[in-house]
């Protein structure tokens, strides 16, 4: 019987399968995804299209999310096979895909939107300051707290989980002194007879922002393979963790790819290490994100929807903000920009993580592999520095609206999303052992995720040229 690529190819070191962790000892990577994604999406974007077309959308960002934890599997179980990142695995093919990803996500989040939207909200809280220059300087702040962190994983994973829970936290608020049973009532009966359907005066370039923005998207979705590394799921126990080049001393790695052996006692590790996988992913990142997106969106249906004196711009929470003061009290107002203000500049701090890593692990393991100079965490924080330096450099320039900034980033989100789930099905059945490699519903989900994309992404596309 022929063998597959995967165990034909002499570069890959067979090692066994590690003890599958705790499944508590798991908890980390799907709330950092969750964490740096409860941004843009859940406080901006579709609460925004709920203030302007109602609870009619609410069944896209459900299916969304379903798309997502199909894709954001498939990224970790290539991972947590190999120990390599997929684009990593990507490259092997050719170079060109990982330099495409690398610039595609440069392009994605150097549109300082999310900074940029915290900011905007601050100015609301503290009633005074230029958004321009909060932004600038938040983005020093955490290009030096990335700089000085021993572990970045580390403190990446504190700041977002403190994040979750501050956000989980005013979600419970609202839901005990906001949203009425009528609009419960409201949220369910749309998302059943509006299935399908597109409210009047929701653009497709809003559409595909916003589907860019629901949990994750992006670049965004395929570090998940760095995340999981470090926190040394699976095979990528074997591989030393991204440090700073400062204050620590281990450096990431991971040019080689690993395989366990497929006999029954790694086989039965697998499962219990892809099922606890799952799970960690169902429970920190699908199920937070489904909670925060319909009562983000039911308040914004509470408080919003009808008015007439919505403006195209991040304007709208400063509104919803005043009505929650006349509802329920100023300290309510001031938590609902406080927990935004803070979720929006905890996600600028996470992205510039995403790229800095998808960047270094690229570069260093396909260009840089023989530099003493070059190592992954130096490569890291120019990349991490060189993305602050642009993002001032656009807001200076004179691009400051929040909400475009956003829309041109989660728009790009959306399209490498697609790009790269085609990629990814190539890679999880051809390029694993057939034992754990895609097959069944997952290969069937996959599928579906690049006709949900594809059909988004094109809309827009005719949509806009329509209008020329």
């Amino acid at each position: 019987m022929p063998r597959s690529r995967a165990t034909s190819d002499p570069a890959i070191q067979t090692v066994s399968l590690p003890e599958p962790l705790p499944l508590r000892r798991m908890i980390g990577p799907g709330v950092i995804a969750v964490g740096i994604g409860m941004a843009a999406g859940e406080i901006i974007l579709w609460p925004y299209l709920t203030a302007i077309g109602g609870l009619g959308l609410l069944w896209l960002a459900f299916c969304t999310l379903a798309v997502q934890f199909v894709i954001n599997m498939e990224i970790e179980r290539y991972t947590l096979a190999t120990g390599q990142t997929v684009v990593a695995g990507f490259s092997r093919w050719w170079k060109g895909w990982g330099i495409i990803i690398c610039l595609a996500g440069a392009f994605q989040y150097v549109w300082p939107g999310w900074a940029t939207s915290g900011s905007t909200v601050f100015t609301y809280l503290a009633g005074w300051g230029d958004p321009v220059w909060i932004t600038i300087v938040t983005l020093v702040a955490v290009g030096l707290l990335l700089t000085l962190s021993k572990v970045v994983y580390t403190t990446v994973e504190r700041v977002e989980t403190l994040k979750v829970a501050l956000t989980l936290f005013f979600l419970l608020v609202v839901v005990v002194f906001v949203i009425s049973l009528t609009t419960w009532g409201d949220a369910a009966k749309a998302t059943v007879t509006e299935f399908g359907q597109i409210p009047d005066g929701i653009t497709f370039t809003l559409i595909l922002s916003a589907i860019g923005a629901a949990g994750a998207g992006g670049v965004h979705n395929l570090v998940l393979s760095n995340w999981i590394r470090d926190k040394r799921y699976g095979m990528g126990a074997h591989v030393p963790r991204l440090v700073s080049p400062i204050t620590g001393r281990e450096e990431a790695a991971g040019a080689d790819r690993y395989l366990f052996p497929a006999d029954e006692e790694n086989l039965s590790r697998w499962r219990v290490w892809w099922k606890r996988a799952n799970t960690e992913h169902l429970v920190t990142f699908v199920a937070v994100c489904f909670v925060t997106i319909s009562i983000m969106s039911l308040l914004a249906y509470e408080t919003l929807f009808g008015r007439d004196d919505l403006k195209n711009d991040t304007s709208f929470l400063r509104i919803e903000a005043g009505i929650l003061a006349d509802q329920v009290g100023g300290w309510l107002k001031l938590l609902f920009l406080a927990v935004a203000a803070v979720s929006l500049w905890a996600a600028a701090m996470g992205l510039l993580d995403i790229i800095g890593r998808v960047a270094s692990d690229f570069l260093r393991r396909n260009y840089l592999t023989g530099s003493a100079r070059w190592t992954e965490p130096r490569i890291y924080l120019t990349v991490v520095w060189a993305e602050i330096t642009l993002g001032s450099a656009i807001l200076l320039a004179g691009f400051t609206q929040p909400l475009g900034l956003l829309i041109v980033s989660t728009c790009a989100a959306s399209v490498v999303t697609l790009l790269y789930s085609i990629l990814l099905v190539r890679l999880n059945v051809r390029d694993l052992p057939p034992a754990i490699r895609m097959r069944g519903w997952r290969l069937g989900g996959m599928l579906a995720a690049i006709g949900f994309y594809g059909f988004f992404a094109i809309a827009m596309v005719v949509t806009q040229l329509q209008k020329l």
